[in-house]
């Protein structure tokens, strides 16, 4: 069995940090059971609005701490989605500042010993692409119509011929983007805490020996902080060009 210690054997499970377990006992997982996954989930929800909604409730004039991380927080989004959607995009900014934040604190808190990282399932990071996906196409026809067709067809092609293989290849890339826009996040996640945790069981196996391994999940532990910004980013700044797709389809 996974994780089941064998005296004698190196016991290194690092796949066992991914598993959903049931909050109040039992092994099986319908979906109203609470789950270390909804604890985390939750946890990560109270964070955000602890720090946008409670870090700058006062506004002051000479800012906190808490009310300046918020403040650079929301001009670093706003900012992004205005630069790629423009004004017109303005109108999504709550829908991908909150998109934004949920993985930022989902990835940042998964990086706590003994947590666990919604961000490195699938079911978790496909909802979220499903979402965005639904989104920016009903946005796409809700505002265009079957002028949303245009992104589809490329008319600086010289050829009818050759706008018709280019527009089976947009389409089959435009419905490949949850799949990659999931398999992104949770993949980069997932691969980083299990280097964690190999390195962690060696640390643990080596006794005092254990210098080599210590110094890794050291680096690697400082990479994985950069890894949970920078996926946050990217999905977020995705999601605007995704957008922005939607709202400008013409090529």
């Amino acid at each position: 069995m996974a994780g089941e210690y064998v005296e004698g054997e190196f016991n290194i499970h690092p796949m066992d940090q991914f598993q959903v377990i049931p909050l109040f006992g039992g092994t099986e997982v319908n979906w109203y059971t609470p789950t270390n996954a909804t604890l985390w989930m939750g946890l990560t929800v109270v964070v955000v609005s602890l720090l946008m909604v409670a870090g700058p409730r006062g506004r002051a004039l000479v800012p906190s701490r808490a009310q300046s991380a918020a403040e650079v927080t929301y001009g670093f989004v706003r900012k992004m989605v205005e630069d790629i959607a423009g004004k017109e995009g303005m109108k999504y900014f709550p829908y991908i500042f909150t998109l934004f934040l949920f993985i930022l604190f989902a990835n940042l808190l998964a990086l706590i010993p003994y947590s666990f990282s919604p961000t490195a399932h699938i079911a978790v990071t496909g909802v979220l692409a499903l979402a965005v996906f639904i989104t920016v196409t009903a946005i796409g026809f809700v505002k265009h119509g079957l002028g949303f067709f245009k992104l589809f067809w490329v008319s600086s092609a010289p050829t009818v011929a050759l706008r018709i293989v280019l527009a089976v290849i947009e389409v089959i890339s435009y419905f490949v983007r949850p799949l990659s826009h999931s398999i992104r996040l949770a993949g980069n996640i997932m691969a980083g805490h299990t280097v964690l945790k190999v390195f962690a069981g060696f640390a643990g196996a080596l006794g005092i020996g254990a210098v080599v391994p210590i110094i890794a999940i050291t680096a690697i532990f400082g990479l994985e902080l950069l890894v949970a910004c920078i996926q946050a980013y990217v999905f977020a700044i995705l999601t605007v060009v995704y957008l922005n797709d939607a709202l400008h389809p013409g090529h």
